[in-house]
């Protein structure tokens, strides 16, 4: 029992699970209210078949919203996950069957029924399952000595510059910070954070404090590169991943792939102490938002409006 009220309190703080309580009141009274119009607006023939199927969906769209905002449940989610699977097949059958009228109209539709959709499952997968500690681990060698690696970490504000998710790192006092990160879907989340062991040229070693909306944990170690080749950084994080292995496939489906992720910050951190910049190229213009270049593309000229950017 406390556990369900726990989760039930956490959902209903969740901004991800109101916003999709919010849609369902939105798309469920024009349905509800007017199925004539809401058919004729998708562009579906107005039978009294269809119209029937839209006040029906309306009245679940409605009693979704309502549930989410009222008593959050994952069953709420799993209940929109199900109407999505039915408004695509009668937004398939109406494409299917017609006569080219309202065609556009009726393909806008089912594009954003399939958006709301990934969100409706992405929501429902990361909120019903309990989180698993993922472990990440990755290591780079930069030109520089251990004691310039160490003191380029201690740089807390400095980490954004190269780890594509942090948005803002920001030190709130001896020992603590705050930080913000992007999350699949445009999601922010943010925590603060201790540093629980910091040897000076050696090590430092952090964790985030309670009522994180991830919890989580890293450490960094600076050991001399063989052959005086100048120091292998070597970075371990642990973060709860919500939905565990379901939440990592999701993450993964929509370009967020965590141990890639952290092999690109790496990459990131090396041309930023070695060059004083991340590296922009014809194969990734972007540069840091390199999030805004998930598939990466096969290196090509840069077009007109690349190098404008590139050169201004």
């Amino acid at each position: 029992m406390k556990r369900n009220s726990r989760s039930t309190v956490t959902l209903a703080h969740d901004p991800l699970v109101r916003g999709l309580g919010w849609a369902s009141l939105a798309l469920g009274v024009p349905q509800a209210v007017s199925p004539y119009g809401f058919t004729r607006a998708l562009g579906t023939a107005p039978a009294l078949r269809n119209r029937w199927s839209a006040a029906a969906i309306g009245v679940r769209e409605l009693t979704a919203g309502v549930g989410l905002l009222a008593r959050p449940h994952p069953a709420w989610l799993w209940s929109r996950v199900g109407g999505d699977a039915m408004d695509l097949a009668l937004l398939a059958r109406a494409l299917k069957h017609r006569d080219g009228r309202g065609s556009a109209r009726t393909v806008a539709a089912t594009a954003a029924t399939s958006a709301i959709a990934a969100a409706d499952v992405y929501a429902a997968v990361t909120r019903t399952f309990r989180s698993t500690p993922l472990e990440l681990t990755a290591t780079v060698t930069v030109g520089k000595s251990p004691g310039e690696a160490y003191e380029f970490w201690q740089r807390l504000d400095r980490l954004p510059e190269f780890m594509t998710h942090l948005d803002e790192v920001r030190v709130t006092g001896p020992g603590t910070s705050h930080w913000a990160a992007t999350a699949p879907f445009g999601r922010t989340v943010e925590w603060d954070a201790e540093t629980v062991e910091d040897v000076p040229g050696q090590r430092i070693a952090w964790r985030s404090l309670k009522g994180a909306d991830i919890d989580n944990a890293g450490e960094v170690r600076f050991l001399p590169a063989p052959g005086g080749r100048g120091t292998e950084v070597h970075v371990r994080l642990r973060y709860d991943l919500p939905a565990g292995a379901l939440g990592k496939a999701a993450a993964r489906w929509f370009g967020e792939e965590p141990h890639q992720q952290l092999d690109d910050d790496l990459r990131r951190l090396k041309q930023v102490m070695e060059m004083g910049e991340v590296m922009r190229s014809e194969g990734a213009p972007g540069g840091k938002r390199a999030r805004a270049e998930f598939p990466q593309h096969p290196a090509r000229p840069l077009s007109e409006e690349e190098l404008k950017e590139v050169l201004s």
